[in-house]
């Protein structure tokens, strides 16, 4: 541990003599350590009840004229009760063998005899808070690898080149209170990896709540991110809370966080700046503690350049940005998520199909996938729904090798030219929703309602 990562470190300090606290002060702040201190039992637990430490340094005597250390030992297990991960390293004047053995059960994991060595002193508690950030590491790369392998909903399977760094910076950042912007086109997985960063937090046993912006009409959006009260507009017929209610003490996941309209950008700001925030109908002020997690397949450079998006609510979006490539960049990962897909699809519909023929995982390994993930999904269940072999066949996935229908267009019905469409305007502007709306001449809803009908 260098010194400039000591700095990140607290450790609470508890002695009823203020000379020993004042030394011990100097010495842990001389040493990049951030030292709290205390000078009665009552105040150490309340100080344990309020604030995580990475290690509590204490005495084993309060009373004056004990040295039995019975204070102390009693201290221990309540202070187990309260936070059983932090370590304790205890201290007396009065040490014995049959003292350190009895505090070690009760919790200690180390013991120092007064006067201390100082530099036997700062070894155990830089072993001491390792071996704790260790433990939490552990627990965290624990969870992970059980979202990894699928224990939960679904399954993050990321093994191409193209995903590999994304990973590691998910891993790095998840147990941060950071809050993050994922960007990447439309259908890349973006859900998922919320689940995930939700997941690897210290909040992971708190509500993950999502709200979809694309989904709620403009008059809707700030009712169901804040509240509102009974008889606020004509449907308000009782009190309602909103998704930052909600989401308290855990994460909010905001998709398709662009579409937010300007207006409301000057309410999640201030939310996001203060805590704070009115139900719709009330002047009645609200707080939540909730980490923010947001998702776009905009250029949100560009909203904000144009005028449409909050440039200092980006910033309080973006601490982090990660990018989820499009499945086209991880043609490695391709054949794995079509056999997890098929698995799935199997089991749901009790088909009999083991596998893609060589020509079927081709043609899947070639396509461009202007829906990403969720268009390869939608093509695996349709195989499985069509297929009457034991396995998927190129025809089964109703793909063509060029990635679009090459009939005429007088061939086609209605549909059919839709489809083909909205697909070559995803392919042209590389998936983003957006601009192919535009070129369409349609609205981003009205494009996501399209895509949805044609299980796009």
């Amino acid at each position: 541990m260098t010194r400039s990562e000591a700095f990140t470190h607290r450790i609470l300090i508890a002695d009823d003599q203020r000379d020993v606290l004042k030394a011990l002060q100097l010495l842990l702040k001389s040493n990049g350590y951030k030292a709290d201190s205390v000078t009665s039992p009552r105040e150490l637990l309340q100080n344990i009840k309020s604030t995580e430490y990475d290690l509590v340094l204490m005495d084993l005597n309060y009373t004056r004229d004990t040295t039995s250390g019975e204070e102390g030992l009693e201290l221990l297990s309540r202070i187990g009760e309260i936070d059983p991960t932090v370590p304790i390293v205890v201290m007396t004047a009065w040490g014995s063998i049959e003292l350190a053995v009895r505090a070690m059960r009760s919790g200690a994991r180390d013991f120092i005899q007064k006067p201390w060595d100082n530099a036997r002193l700062l070894t155990i508690l830089k072993t001491q808070i390792e071996l704790r950030q260790a433990l939490k590491n552990g627990e965290r790369l624990q969870e992970a690898n059980r979202i990894l392998q699928g224990d939960c909903k679904e399954k993050i399977i990321a093994e191409s080149d193209a995903m590999k760094p994304v990973m590691d910076l998910i891993m790095r950042i998840g147990p941060s209170e950071a809050n993050i912007l994922l960007t990447g086109e439309n259908g890349t997985g973006k859900n998922l990896i919320a689940q995930l960063l939700h997941s690897l937090s210290s909040r992971s046993d708190k509500p993950l709540i999502t709200v979809n912006i694309s989904e709620l009409s403009p008059g809707i959006i700030e009712s169901e991110l804040f509240g509102h009260v009974k008889g606020a507009f004509t449907d308000a017929r009782q009190d309602r809370a909103g998704r930052f209610e909600l989401a308290d003490g855990g994460t909010l996941f905001m998709d398709e966080v662009a579409n937010i309209p300007y207006a409301q950008q000057t309410k999640l700001l201030r939310f996001m700046e203060t805590g704070e925030f009115e139900r719709v109908g009330s002047s009645r002020t609200c707080t939540a503690n909730v980490r923010i997690i947001s998702a776009t397949n905009s250029d949100l450079h560009s909203e904000v350049a144009e005028g449409r998006f909050r440039r200092d609510l980006y910033f309080r979006l973006n601490t982090v940005e990660i990018h989820l490539p499009p499945l086209r960049d991880r043609q490695s990962d391709i054949p794995l998520l079509a056999r997890f897909f098929l698995k799935n699809h199997t089991l749901r519909y009790r088909k009999d199909i083991s596998d893609f023929t060589d020509n079927a995982l081709n043609i899947l390994k070639n396509h461009s996938w202007p829906g990403n993930i969720r268009e390869l999904d939608h093509v695996v269940e349709r195989a499985v729904l069509m297929s009457t072999g034991t396995a998927v066949n190129q025809s089964d996935l109703g793909l063509k090798s060029d990635l679009l229908d090459t009939r005429n267009l007088d061939e086609m019905d209605l549909e059919e030219v839709e489809k083909v469409l909205i697909r070559k305007s995803l392919v042209r502007h590389n998936g983003n929703v957006s601009k192919a709306a535009k070129a369409l001449g349609l609205s981003r809803s009205g494009l996501y309602r399209r895509l949805s009908k044609h299980g796009m």
